[in-house]
């Protein structure tokens, strides 16, 4: 009997998962080379669809010291891990990164130490700095340009028309529509504050309908400053399919579960 690998990958998220990596990855922080690795691996912890690098312990330079008791780092917990295993702070002259490292047990991984991405500021994969979260190398990402007619509208609201929409296939996320600039009424938006980093795309910024309700608010996002892989979406504009009408074709398109395009813009 056949299998659909969509729901195979579900399944497996419910594992400890991991991929070795031939990329050599290295981290830093207080402009200090700690971590430099040719033997890195990819870890997915149960339940969790993003991975994280881990690295042999011989391949961190810096003193690993359990970190019993230590608590949030910046507000943020990464202490909580969904299996066994310890925690360890990474201990450099002048430099402390508490519970940065997680030790699991588990026999596959027992000579490696997995690593928190965010404690770190600065990530290469070769000579390409990283930002976000490691590539999963499962994951893609394909921008397609279509030829439908697209409209945008927000409670009545035209925000945009277009006959150029580029879709965006990405795997495991809903399909999303960037359409060019110049057909997205500008007047109707404001720019918000809020800016975000997709490992796969670049730094997005976002904007809300002006004087529109909370459903308005963050109800689109553009990458201006885009990676190479995605230059086809520069300066395109997405909608939230969850918080505007998105109609495609003259065909309404149903509401689809809430994403991050950090992750799935």
């Amino acid at each position: 009997m056949a299998i659909r690998m969509q729901g195979e990958m579900r399944r497996l998220r419910e594992r400890l998962r991991y991929e070795p990596t031939a990329k050599r990855i290295r981290a830093e922080a207080a402009g200090r080379s700690l971590v430099d690795s040719r033997r890195a691996v990819l870890v997915w912890e149960a339940g969790r669809v993003i991975p994280v690098f881990a690295v042999p312990d011989a391949d961190i330079a810096a003193e690993l010291v359990p970190a019993d008791g230590v608590g949030p780092i910046s507000g943020r917990v990464f202490r909580r891990h969904p299996g066994n295993g310890k925690e360890f702070t990474l201990r450099a002259p002048g430099i402390e990164l508490p519970a940065a490292a997680f030790k699991p047990d588990d026999p596959d991984l027992s000579e490696y130490m997995l690593l928190d991405f965010d404690a770190f500021e600065r990530w290469r994969e070769d000579e390409q700095a990283i930002e976000g979260h490691p590539r999963d190398p499962f994951h893609r990402v394909d921008a397609r340009a279509g030829s439908q007619r697209v409209r945008v509208e927000s409670d009545g609201l035209v925000l945009a028309e277009s006959t150029r929409p580029v879709f965006v296939y990405e795997t495991m996320i809903p399909v999303r529509t960037y359409l060019p600039r110049t057909d997205v009424d500008l007047t109707l938006l404001e720019r918000s504050e809020r800016q975000s980093i997709c490992p796969y795309k670049g730094r997005a910024s976002y904007w809300s309908v002006r004087n529109g309700d909370a459903r308005g608010r963050n109800v689109a996002w553009s990458y201006e400053n885009t990676l190479p892989d995605a230059a086809q979406l520069k300066d395109l504009i997405a909608f939230y399919d969850e918080r505007t009408d998105i109609h495609t074709e003259g065909e309404g398109r149903p509401g689809q579960a809430a994403q991050d395009p950090a992750v799935s813009g």
